[in-house]
């Protein structure tokens, strides 16, 4: 690239420069020349320090991963004709699960002719979600596939903003029918590529590339004039 925008490491514009002229800017304030926007025209370079841009990286990636909430979401299976003391024992699973802010998937199953009678398990999910409406929200309501109805629960906002307690007793485990299906994440958020260099490398002893992350980066001119190449940043 003959020509590049140059940003300093205080973040202020120094203009179009050539090349040579911006990697000799750095290497006068024995910082690092690094490509922030290629797609640019011309491209647009930062000096900073590599080092310290790397670190500052990951310490920010680090404090996003803490803060990124873990969502799982539960089965809990009902039969359309389950005994009082059989429904108050699964309720209590959902109810557990609601309290650790989980999504809970509430399935009824039918069997033979039980299918013919489908407002007996609306019935039930009915039932459930008025009497937990407290600790959850119906995220999907009922709906029938095959011989299996399925309703699906989400924390309430109390349970989400620490206004309920927590059931303090052991997760139900051992149990059939209170299984866990799918854990998601959610991701912490990228800087723009405006924000962050797109690739970076430093430099490293004897010209060898450092192998975290690949980068584009700008070299000065060699011997009898040839082109600046990838591989090192400018020290």
């Amino acid at each position: 690239m003959p020509e590049v925008r140059l940003i300093d490491d205080e973040g202020n514009q120094i203009g179009v420069l050539k090349t040579a002229d911006a990697l000799a800017f750095a290497q006068e304030r024995d910082l690092d020349l690094v490509e922030v926007a290629p797609e640019a025209r011309p491209p647009v370079c930062r000096v900073l320090d590599y080092s310290k841009y790397k670190y500052e990286q990951a310490q920010k990636l680090k404090q996003a991963r803490k803060h990124q909430q873990q969502i799982t979401i539960r089965e809990i299976k009902f039969r359309p004709k389950i005994a009082q003391h059989d429904y108050d024992t699964k309720k209590h699973h959902v109810e557990r699960f609601l309290r650790h802010k989980d999504k809970v998937k509430i399935t009824i199953m039918f069997r033979g002719r039980e299918v013919t009678h489908p407002e007996r398990g609306t019935a039930i999910l009915d039932r459930l979600a008025e009497e937990l409406a407290e600790l959850g929200v119906v995220e999907q309501h009922p709906t029938q596939e095959g011989r299996n109805m399925t309703m699906m629960m989400a924390p309430s906002k109390a349970v989400l903003a620490g206004r309920l307690d927590a059931d303090k007793d052991a997760d139900a485990t051992g149990s059939d029918d209170a299984a866990a299906v799918t854990p998601t994440s959610v991701e912490p958020v990228t800087p723009t590529a405006a924000e962050t260099p797109t690739s970076v490398e430093p430099a490293t002893p004897n010209g060898a590339a450092a192998s975290e992350p690949p980068a584009r980066t700008i070299e000065p001119a060699g011997a009898e004039g040839a082109e600046p190449s990838a591989g090192t940043a400018v020290p």
